[in-house]
């Protein structure tokens, strides 16, 4: 498994995201919704341009991410960048500091 940080210019219907999240949606998309869901949840405001989102998703397709962003990702980011991290806590301890993008 390959965990990457993610990096996305969030779409200005973010709120719509936040509405399939709240509902249950992206949970029971298979086999990834959980994950998806978790580093949603926890996606950070990158501070450096403030329109981006960061986050941590652990994803074994090639490319990355490939169905997740068929389903949810294409709708409500543009822009996706990927670079590989060491682990899934080694990537969020890189973004901890940063504001959620939920933050108002």
């Amino acid at each position: 498994m390959t965990f990457y940080l993610v990096k996305a210019k969030v779409k200005n219907h973010i709120l719509e995201l936040r509405q399939e999240m709240e509902s249950g949606k992206i949970k029971k998309l298979v086999p990834y919704g959980n994950s998806l869901h978790y580093s949603l949840e926890n996606a950070k405001r990158d501070d450096k341009d403030g329109v981006s989102a960061l986050w941590i998703e652990e994803d074994y397709c090639s490319p990355p991410l490939v169905m997740e962003r068929e389903c949810v990702l294409d709708r409500y980011f543009d822009d996706l960048l990927v670079e590989i991290v060491e682990s899934e806590k080694a990537g969020w301890a890189k973004i901890k500091d940063k504001p959620s993008i939920w933050a108002e």
